[in-house]
């Protein structure tokens, strides 16, 4: 399992996992699950990190759909993360940031950050077409990543795996998990 950027810290294999359950979601006009091969690659990498899929689907860009996929399974109380994967870019029909950022609870601001500085090492500038965010929603932790593999790839693997590693230290999302809906 890759660390991420961790300057000063990382996995300690010594403690115990936490398997997470992550439900994936693809936000596409031209793709379905036979075709969809950035939401194969985070299905993929979710397994092999030891968590539960919790869920995956395929929804066309559309943000009632988006919002009212991501509400189900909030509400069902069966995922602990969504990671959603397309619909971040800058063209008219990219409409998953403007779909769920109105439901976060609380936005994620360091993670557009780090994403950012690990997408600039792979495609340099063309990083600025991405609006990748995250949130929480219920309690929920909700990562929006660019639809292109190599966006996935460095998404998971260097900035929300490690995240949702329970092993992670200084400190990860997973141990936040029990207080998020604290009043």
């Amino acid at each position: 399992m890759s660390a991420g950027l961790t300057p000063g810290g990382g996995i300690k294999p010594e403690l115990p996992f936490k398997p997470v359950r992550v439900a994936v979601l693809t936000v596409s006009d031209t793709r379905d699950e036979s075709t969809d091969t950035s939401g194969q690659l985070l299905v993929e990498r979710i397994k092999a990190a030891g968590h539960e899929l919790a869920g995956r689907l395929v929804v066309r860009d559309d943000i009632e759909k988006i919002r009212q996929t991501v509400r189900d399974w909030v509400a069902g109380g069966q995922v602990d993360a969504v990671v959603t994967t397309g619909g971040t870019g800058l063209t008219g029909r990219d409409v998953t940031v403007e779909a769920l950022e109105p439901l976060f609870d609380k936005k994620i601001d360091g993670f557009s950050v780090v994403f950012h500085l690990v997408s600039y090492a792979t495609v340099g500038l063309s990083t600025l077409q991405s609006r990748a965010t995250a949130g929480l929603i219920g309690g929920v932790f909700v990562f929006c990543l660019p639809g292109s593999n190599g966006a996935v790839k460095d998404g998971w693997e260097k900035v929300i795996s490690a995240q949702l590693d329970s092993r992670h230290k200084p400190c990860n999302m997973v141990e936040l998990m029990p207080r998020l809906l604290e009043q």
